[in-house]
């Protein structure tokens, strides 16, 4: 599942991995005095939280702290075009690492 539709009620691991990101986006926001922003599905890194690149680097690193090797940030966006790095929502993450957490478990 790439990204939630906004009908579609999240299902119970999309609302917990979605409330751990936006626990991790507001750590790496609160250095710029953005801790209060609002985090939904829909909210893309770049135009709307506004991070840059380094801000994604420290993502990850708090990603993998987390959930391990399971979830590679990298290996996630190194299959993308840039326009679509550009419009990356926190859905889209949250669908790949609900998934890599669900095959991680199957295996």
């Amino acid at each position: 599942m790439e990204q939630l539709p906004p009908a579609e009620t999240p299902s119970p691991a999309e609302r917990e991995v979605l409330a751990e990101i936006t626990g991790m986006l507001a750590t790496v926001l609160e250095e710029y005095g953005l801790g209060d922003v609002d985090v939904t599905p829909e909210s893309r890194f770049t135009q709307d939280l506004e991070l840059e690149s380094i801000d994604l680097v420290t993502l990850a690193g708090l990603l993998q702290e987390r959930w391990g090797d399971r979830i590679n940030f990298a290996e996630f966006i190194a299959g993308m075009e840039l326009d679509e790095i550009i419009e990356l929502t926190v859905g889209r993450l949250v669908g790949y690492v609900v998934d890599r957490l669900q095959t991680a478990d199957r295996s």
